[in-house]
């Protein structure tokens, strides 16, 4: 499995402690950025990893801010993106499950690292479903198709 993560400053702690625990788990990550703590605009960083995840030069990605949603909406301005912000470790279950969600987004001063990494491992083990889901992606991707000319 491969995951390409990023964060602005506002995520940037979180985001490496997520990564050396995905590395602990021999999984292979590339680190987009930010590489400081110095103020940054999480766009940047969001567009590099949605167009990592969208043309699959890796499995998923994951966004990390200081609420996990500016970052999100930014990397699902990207058609074929499914970017969702989760706190907890159910959603990050049920929008692999339901939604067929590319990357997680969180928010570091909205969970802590023990939860973080628990939401990351529910997020990267979850598998979608199909079946009836698959028709409502579908429609998504019909949304992006119109708006996006």
């Amino acid at each position: 499995m491969k995951i390409a993560i990023g964060s602005d400053h506002g995520g940037f702690r979180l985001k490496g402690e997520v990564i050396e625990h995905l590395k602990l788990k021999g999984i292979e990550v590339k680190d987009f950025g930010t590489l400081t703590e110095s103020s940054c605009d999480y766009a940047d960083y969001a567009i590099q990893v949605a167009e990592a995840v969208v043309t699959k030069q890796f499995d998923f990605g994951i966004l990390i801010c200081g609420t996990g949603i500016g970052i999100s909406i930014a990397a699902n301005k990207v058609p074929g993106i499914r970017a969702a912000v989760c706190a907890d470790t159910f959603s990050a279950h049920a929008t692999r499950q339901h939604n067929d969600a590319n990357i997680l987004a969180m928010g570091e001063r909205v969970v802590g690292t023990g939860l973080a990494l628990d939401i990351v491992d529910t997020f990267l083990s979850a598998e979608f479903e199909g079946g009836r889901h698959t028709t409502r992606i579908d429609k998504i991707a019909d949304i992006e198709k119109k708006y996006n000319r």
